[in-house]
């Protein structure tokens, strides 16, 4: 399973040679021993997911778990499960996102999606570092590295009262802006040549 994992990593290379792109390799480089979250922005299809993954690649937990949740595509009436888990009376286990996630890196795409409920039970796992599986009694303790992302500007939904600000510091310890293709034309062909091989 390492060995697929570790081919299936070699191909999200971070492609271009443009001073926005070098700026992101570069700070990748600089995070390879930190333990910071970090928060990535960018429009749609930028690479955000990208970044995450050559992150936790470089990073000491890149033979642990990289999991991602998108926000957007959860239902929202089963945030709290898919996250945290669940149990029920006969003892079954339902595994949440954070305990797959356990002792590597957690991708929380496009976080702003979140219900606000949800939110503040985030913040509560990312102070205590521990939480309890949905009618679960037991507190699980965690150790995750999150890596966030938006499309949306997140500083604007805080205002807007759509995000907790106090979630966002949490999250925004390093911020990463990823700006669109159209921004960096110059790249284009380096993408060009990498595709077409």
């Amino acid at each position: 399973k390492r060995a697929l994992e570790s081919k299936l990593f070699s191909s999200y290379d971070i492609i271009g040679k443009s001073q926005s792109i070098e700026k992101v390799k570069n700070l990748i480089y600089k995070l390879k021993k930190a333990e910071s979250r970090i928060f990535i922005s960018g429009p749609a299809g930028s690479g955000k997911e990208l970044v995450a993954r050559q992150i936790h690649k470089q990073s000491s937990r890149s033979n642990k778990p990289f999991v991602v949740v998108n926000g957007a595509l959860l239902d929202p009436e089963k945030y709290e499960l898919e996250l945290f888990g669940s149990e029920n009376a006969n003892e079954t286990i339902n595994y949440g996102f954070f305990e797959k996630a356990k002792d590597g890196t957690l991708l929380i795409d496009e976080v702003c999606e979140i219900p606000l409920e949800t939110q503040a039970k985030i913040l509560r796992v990312l102070i205590d570092q521990k939480f309890r599986r949905v009618s679960g009694s037991k507190e699980i303790n965690v150790n995750v590295r999150i890596i966030s992302t938006s499309s949306k500007n997140i500083r604007e939904e805080v205002d807007k009262g759509n995000f907790r600000e106090d979630l966002y510091h949490r999250l925004n310890v390093v911020p990463i802006f990823l700006p669109a293709l159209k921004d960096r034309t110059e790249d284009i062909p380096s993408l060009l040549n990498y595709f077409s091989k």
